[in-house]
């Protein structure tokens, strides 16, 4: 068990070098050789208390939801939560906490709501309101998705993707320069083409964050990676592909944030033939990467060395498990660097091990260090 478990949370290449310097500023941009490390909460008030939120520069609260035109807490201990998360910045200054909209099943009426004038003047006093109530720093929205098939019926037309510009453009006029504005993105080809006008949105936000995870998901009848760095012949859909598109279409680097998951994917039904990646599959349940000691027992480690991500697959129960661990997510961090992104953020917070998790890997290979080999644990 102690062996499989070394596997699982094999850590860092000796020969990574750890770059950058702690924040200063949560809000600096890569520009500055600083990289952002954003967390998305979803918990209470005191779940987030066990984990070492100093090495955050942002913690995005979700998620509040549409009531008619306006934004609102879907129940009141999720104010409570947030003046916790708001408390935080006593001991770290520089730490902004952000309402987040929506995310999955959480926008059914977003397409409604948006596409009038009144409504999306309604919904940015809401926001700007509670902003000011909750002294907050900002808002995310995950809306999911503008103009193209989201959470199984709910509306979209392609009208979308022009007043997600138009709510933007709002939010800033109201918002002024005082609060940041971002915004969680697919992280799959169909989004980036149809779903934003990035020429006219990315001036006005502080940073878009790529969700370069569940590029396999729940409805994929095919194994696959689910948060890849890279693309491979057989799946064209990564971190990179993503960072490419947006490169191409003009979106600055230094406004990208790009994904790392902190759960798994497993599929079962999966044959053996390579280890079950890339095999016919049906899905089964998705598991927190603190659970993974449990959840993934009787699992054999395996790495894509050109998507740069870990797999796992049990021959007893033919089931096939993607996800990310302390060695994907060095490869990520050391790809923001090199690139010169905005940073990273995750999905979430209370998914994490408390001690040893992949927040603190994150954290570790972005301090301005050399990794001593002999703090590195062997697989």
């Amino acid at each position: 068990m102690k062996r499989l478990l070394a596997l699982f949370f094999a850590l860092i290449p000796l020969s990574l070098v750890i770059s950058c310097s702690e924040q200063k500023d949560a809000s600096a941009s890569a520009e500055q050789n600083e990289m952002n490390i954003i967390a998305y909460y979803y918990g209470d008030s005191s779940g987030f208390k066990s984990y070492p939120t100093e090495q955050l520069t942002h913690i995005i609260y979700s998620f509040l939801f549409l009531q008619g035109n306006k934004m609102v807490f879907d129940k009141p201990q999720d104010s409570v939560a947030v003046a916790a998360l708001v408390k935080l910045k006593e001991k770290n200054k520089s730490l902004k906490i952000l309402l987040s909209i929506g995310g999955w099943g959480g926008c059914e009426t977003c397409s409604q709501v948006f596409s009038k004038e009144k409504g999306r003047t309604e919904f940015v006093q809401s926001v700007k309101a509670l902003l000011v109530r909750t002294k907050t720093d900002g808002i995310d929205l995950d809306w999911e998705y503008p103009a193209i098939e989201g959470f199984p019926g709910h509306r979209f037309v392609p009208e979308d993707k022009h007043n997600f510009t138009l709510l933007i453009q709002n939010l800033r006029k109201t918002l002024g320069d005082q609060y940041e504005i971002s915004f969680a993105a697919g992280g799959y080809t169909e989004y980036l083409e149809k779903s934003i006008e990035w020429k006219e949105v990315m001036p006005l936000v502080d940073r878009v964050n790529l969700m370069s995870y569940d590029l396999t998901n729940g409805y994929s009848v095919v194994t696959g990676h689910h948060t890849p760095l890279y693309s491979t012949p057989q799946q064209k859909e990564s971190t990179d592909h993503g960072v490419h598109f947006l490169d191409s279409v003009g979106v600055p680097l230094n406004k990208i944030v790009i994904g790392a998951a902190f759960y798994a994917r497993i599929f079962n039904q999966v044959d053996s033939l390579n280890n079950g990646l890339n095999r016919p599959c049906k899905f089964k349940t998705g598991v927190d990467f603190k659970d993974f000691k449990d959840s993934l027992k009787g699992f054999a480690y395996h790495w894509d060395s050109i998507a740069r991500a870990p797999y796992a697959y049990n021959t007893v129960k033919k089931e096939f498990a993607t996800f990310d661990n302390e060695q994907s997510i060095a490869a990520k961090v050391t790809y923001i660097k090199e690139k010169k992104l905005n940073g990273i953020m995750f999905w979430q917070l209370s998914g994490d091990k408390t001690q040893a998790g992949l927040l603190e890997t994150i954290y570790k290979v972005n301090k301005p260090l050399t990794v001593n080999p002999k703090d590195l644990k062997q697989p």
